[in-house]
Parts: structure tokens; C-alpha cells; sequence
């Protein structure tokens, strides 16, 4: 039982959302399957806790689960545990008034839930209601901190769009939090962001360097080991995008190996999705459409923009068999009324690129 300072450790956590929990179990260093099984609970219950992040709260009885949880944690595991808190929030305003930040990192709290459901129009309007008014100063550490997040947000609203390049892009805004990320001097953040401009690099063609680029990151301390897995990952998408297959699986293997390590479901569905791009670049319908039908029985989200990318990777494996090239044809007419419907850009400009591929075979 905790006593003295270490009661005062346990008690940091009065209020769980995915966000706390997902911190919990860093904290005591499990893995979601190990940690679902600490708790007592379906290990699909953690990682949809962790999707939801700040906006998913469990319910009352697993709230005092996750109580007892934290109580009955090494005291070394306590500290852990409020020492990611901490880090994860955003820095206290040395003596800077004028902003409500706590309205200010719910709405980012709310943009993050508008993305996940592909819903732009309202995630830009609740970024440049703060974006429009605050005056960078780099006297206020918090503010700048929340500047610089919703700068990244307001990046990958336009990266999810498809807006990639010109002055009001997702490169120029991700270049934006870059600097701020970098004036104060949060390595972590700065990786992140670095990660996100090699992915635009890779969206606009650029594939030898996004694959070189890449391959710096896979051994960059400063991203988590999940970042790294990604930028692996992410060798591999870009290698196949060049036709190099048998190199781009040589990647893509390890990551989903890695992937399933660290228990990211989610991730090791998508890894399966490249693969079977891969397998299929090299002329492997068999190894393709094992691979693709992993990907569609455990995939864990079905937001618009992932449904649109599995099922057009999917139309782009059945084009490749005349016996099933006509649902691919009509798959990729599915994938092209929800891409117009929510606005994805790019998925349209790759779904028109595939089409053209095939109907010049035809």
C-alpha cells in the first residue's frame, strides 16, 4: 500500500480518459495485450481507449479499475506515471494572460476527434479561432507550445486534403511548427514534424528522397520506437512506389513484425495493406490478396480516409486479374464518390491515376 509522498503520486490521476490510460501503461512498461490482462479487460477495450485519446472516457466501474490499478503500481511506476503526465502536458504560462488555454486545448482536443472523422470544414474553423488571434511571444512558453501544436493539426488537415505544396500548404504549415517546436527546443516534437514533411515529399513523387529521408528516421532517437516502426514502414511504401518490390518487402516485413511487438493493431493492419501493394508490384496475386484480406478482417478504424485508402489498395489488386478487374473498376468508383464526399484530394488524384493505369491496358 502507498504510503507518504508515493499516495500523493497515486492520486495525480483523478480523472481518466484514453489519454490517461494510455500513459498508465507506459508507465508500468506493458504492452495493450499485457495491460488489458492487468486490468482485466478485453485488450479491443485499451486500444479504443487509446484511439480516443483525451475524448474517450471509460466507464465508471473501469475508472476504479484503472484507480486501483495506479494504487497498487510500484512506487517506481507511480513516478513514471506523473512524470508522462507532466511531459504531456502542455507547459504552464509563466505569468502570460489574455488566452483561456484550457478552452484552447479542448478545442485542439476536438480537432484531433474532426480529423479522425474526416471533418475538415469544422476542424480548420476550431484552429483559426485561435490561430487568427494569438500573437506569438516567446515569453509564453504555453501559448507558444499550443501555437505550435495547432499548427501541426492545421497541417495535417491540409496534408489529409491533399493541399501539399504553395503558400498555404501543409508544407509551408508543418515548416511553421517546425520553428516553433524548435524555439522551444522540444527534440521530440521537432522529429515528429520531420517525420510529416518526408510523408508530403513521398505524396508529391519524390520517392528516393522520401526513402532516404526515411531511412534516417528509422534510427532516430529522438522519435519513439513506434515512430521509428512507421518510418520503416514508410521506406517500404516508398520503395514499392518506385517498383523496387522485393526491397520495399525486405521493409515492410520487420515493421509488421515490429508492429505486432508493440501491439499497434491498427499500424499492423495498414502494414498488411502495403504489403499487398508490394506483393502485387511484383506480379504476386496470391501473396497480394492474402495479405490485402488481413489487412480488411483486423482492420480497427473505419474513418472515410482509411476506408478509401484499404479499398482502393484492395481495387488496385483486383485490376490486376482481368477475372476480377470489373468490381475493381466499381470499387474504385465507391472510393471516389467518398473521397469527393469528405474532401480527399489526393486519394482522388491516386484513385484517377490507377483508373488511367488499367483502362490503357484494356
Amino acid at each position: 500500500m502507498a504510503t507518504g509522498d508515493d499516495s500523493q503520486v497515486a492520486a495525480t490521476a483523478h480523472h481518466w480518459s484514453g489519454r490517461e490510460a494510455r500513459l498508465l501503461r507506459h508507465a508500468l512498461r506493458l504492452s495493450v495485450r499485457a495491460f488489458a490482462g492487468y486490468l482485466g479487460v478485453a485488450a479491443r477495450t485499451v486500444a479504443k481507449w487509446e484511439s480516443g485519446g483525451a475524448l474517450t472516457v471509460p466507464r465508471p466501474d473501469t475508472q476504479a479499475i484503472l484507480d486501483t490499478a495506479l494504487a497498487r503500481a510500484e512506487p517506481e511506476a507511480r513516478r513514471r506515471f506523473d512524470l508522462l503526465l507532466q511531459q504531456s502536458d502542455e507547459p504552464a504560462a509563466p505569468g502570460v494572460s489574455g488566452y483561456d488555454y484550457e478552452a484552447w486545448a479542448d478545442d485542439l482536443d476536438r480537432t484531433m476527434a474532426c480529423l479522425g472523422r474526416q471533418e475538415f470544414p469544422l476542424a480548420r474553423t476550431l484552429l483559426d479561432r485561435w490561430l487568427r488571434r494569438y500573437q506569438p511571444n516567446s515569453n509564453d512558453t504555453r501559448g507558444m507550445y499550443l501555437y505550435g501544436r495547432s499548427l501541426r493539426l492545421l497541417g495535417e488537415v491540409q496534408q489529409d486534403q491533399g493541399v501539399i505544396h504553395g503558400p498555404a500548404s501543409a508544407e509551408q504549415t508543418y515548416r511553421k511548427a517546425l520553428r516553433v517546436f524548435t524555439e522551444l527546443n522540444a527534440p521530440r516534437r521537432v522529429a515528429q514534424i520531420e517525420l510529416k514533411l518526408v510523408v508530403l515529399e513521398e505524396m508529391a513523387g519524390r520517392l528516393d528522397s522520401a526513402a532516404r529521408h526515411y531511412e534516417s528516421l528509422t534510427a532516430d532517437e529522438r522519435l519513439s520506437e513506434h515512430d521509428r516502426t512507421r518510418a520503416r514502414l514508410w521506406v517500404g511504401t516508398a520503395l514499392s512506389k518506385r517498383g523496387l518490390n522485393e526491397s520495399a518487402t525486405r521493409h515492410i516485413v520487420p515493421a509488421i513484425q515490429e508492429f505486432e511487438t508493440l501491439e499497434e493493431p491498427e499500424d499492423w493492419s495498414i502494414a498488411h495493406q502495403k504489403l499487398a501493394l508490394a506483393h502485387r508490384g511484383a506480379g504476386n496475386l496470391t501473396q497480394a490478396n492474402h495479405a490485402i484480406d488481413v489487412a480488411l478482417t483486423h482492420r480497427v478504424n473505419d474513418t472515410p480516409l482509411q476506408k478509401v485508402r484499404l479499398e482502393t489498395a484492395h481495387a488496385h489488386i483486383l485490376l490486376s486479374d482481368r477475372a476480377t478487374a470489373g468490381s475493381g473498376f466499381a470499387m474504385l468508383d465507391r472510393c471516389a464518390r467518398i473521397s469527393t464526399r469528405f474532401g480527399l484530394l489526393h486519394q482522388l488524384q491516386s484513385i484517377d491515376g490507377i483508373r488511367r493505369a488499367f483502362e490503357r491496358q484494356a
